[in-house]
């Protein structure tokens, strides 16, 4: 399956959006509720601090990455990795969050698929021309 250039560069753009916007709640407006997950495994203080800041880094560098456009399949890689470490680590921390209705683990299945999808080889813009809808 080939993707058209357009579409991969609007799935980059978003999942770069969603990367950028959640280091930048969880940093500044989210810390409560991560302190609050993180203390029902006993990481409090200065460990959940370098917790809620070191995802948060992640997390932009990622986004930052997503809109380099540098070595895009290694992003995509380190973003499946990364996104099942955290949706293995929230499921052992409080498995209910597969139960909330706004789904914090539940949109990572899409995320992963769209990630998949984004691996395979993308059409070259002159073959795209000549591509039937």
């Amino acid at each position: 399956m080939n993707m058209h250039p357009n579409i991969h560069y609007i799935c980059r753009l978003s999942l770069s959006f969603l990367w950028l916007w959640t280091a930048v709640t969880s940093f500044w407006w989210g810390r409560a509720v991560g302190y609050e997950v993180l203390s029902q495994q006993s990481i409090e203080g200065a460990l959940a601090d370098v917790c809620i800041n070191a995802g948060s880094l992640l997390d932009a560098v990622i986004g930052i990455w997503l809109l380099s456009n540098f070595k895009m399949r290694w992003c995509y890689r380190v973003q499946i990795i990364l996104i099942i470490s955290y949706t293995i680590l929230l499921t052992i921390i409080d498995a209910s969050f597969w139960l909330h209705p706004f789904g914090p683990l539940t949109k990572n299945i899409p995320i992963l698929a769209l990630l998949l999808v984004l691996l395979q080889p993308t059409i070259k813009a002159s073959d795209s021309a000549s591509q039937k809808p």
